[in-house]
């Protein structure tokens, strides 16, 4: 089955991955020195909290960079198996061991073997138009597209599978997910056929904003939610995609064009490219998860201390 339980209705993350269920306890107990220190060491502690989430969700994809980054310094010449197909074997393993280990759930893992076809896709059409080019040589490939670069694409839908899971994502203003999937059906469209037609990026842009402009995504850090523009998620998310994708352009695991004969940074127009594929990628896990509403979480009532009888 595709769709899982609403989140109100499935387990704490911590509670559902075993390695990290046994730290629940210790956890709860730094927690409360924490708070006990008054309110800026609590929002110190959420802080420190929001980046450990975050770098838990991102593990998938940092284990793809750091594999990158490892290959390229030390990777042996001369190898009976090229670095590529190197990488695609590492991938399959490091996703089979977050299945066996329940990090991901045979349900996020169907979607994100989808990204992975999806990503191939665009991966060979992308590569036979020369828009970049994988310079080594491999034999896991199809066409001048390496295996191993969908994973590139499911690394996104890892994070988002996971991060959705950790914070625990309700929302205000979702629009409806038929819409957001024509949408995504017309960027994918759009990555090929803007070769050969008229890009009409611009109207999707406008039509994102169109559907996902009033979007409040609301996420759990610690004790309550917070909030941020849903759009606003998009674009930070985009970013760290391409941060990503100017370490893989460093590797030399693929070149565009202009770094063919000497590296440069990739272009900021590729941000929008990056954006545009963060919502075929929300999208499928949107499809996963089913958006949950939020409702205003109600504070505890504070004791009330009875006024001394009269004499």
């Amino acid at each position: 089955m595709l769709f899982q339980k609403p989140a109100s209705l499935r387990p704490s993350s911590a509670k559902l991955w075993p390695f990290t269920a046994r730290f629940i306890a210790a956890e709860d107990r730094l927690a409360r020195s924490f708070e006990s220190k008054g309110p800026w060491m609590a929002g110190l502690y959420e802080f420190l909290r929001f980046g450990i989430k975050q770098g838990w969700a991102c593990l998938f994809g940092g284990l793809m960079v750091a594999l990158l980054i490892a290959t390229k310094l030390w990777y042996p010449a001369g190898s009976p198996l090229e670095r590529y197909d190197f990488l695609f074997i590492a991938a399959i393993l490091i996703q089979a061991s977050l299945i066996a280990t329940r990090l991901e759930t045979l349900e996020e893992a169907k979607v994100i073997l989808l990204f992975h076809a999806v990503g191939t896709a665009m991966e060979i059409f992308k590569t036979s138009v020369g828009s970049w080019a994988y310079p080594e040589a491999s034999l896991l490939r199809i066409g001048a597209a390496p295996l191993f670069a969908g994973f590139m694409y499911a690394a996104v839908g890892s994070y988002l599978a996971r991060v959705w899971r950790l914070f625990d994502f309700r929302f205000t203003h979702h629009p409806p997910v038929w819409t957001t999937i024509l949408l995504s059906v017309g960027i994918y469209i759009n990555f090929f056929t803007h070769h050969y037609i008229t890009d009409v990026r611009l109207v999707l842009f406008a039509l994102t904003a169109l559907l996902f402009g009033r979007t409040v995504v609301y996420f759990k850090v610690w004790r309550q939610h917070r909030r941020m523009p849903l759009l606003l998620g998009f674009l930070l998310v985009s970013l760290f995609i391409w941060f990503a994708e100017n370490i893989g352009t460093v590797t030399g695991a693929w070149l565009y064009p202009h770094q063919m004969k000497e590296w440069s940074m990739v272009p900021l127009t590729k941000l929008g490219a990056w954006f545009l594929l963060m919502i075929i990628s929300y999208v499928m896990i949107a499809a996963l998860n089913r958006p949950e509403p939020y409702v205003q979480e109600k504070k505890a009532p504070s004791a009330v201390i009875p006024a001394p009888a009269q004499a």
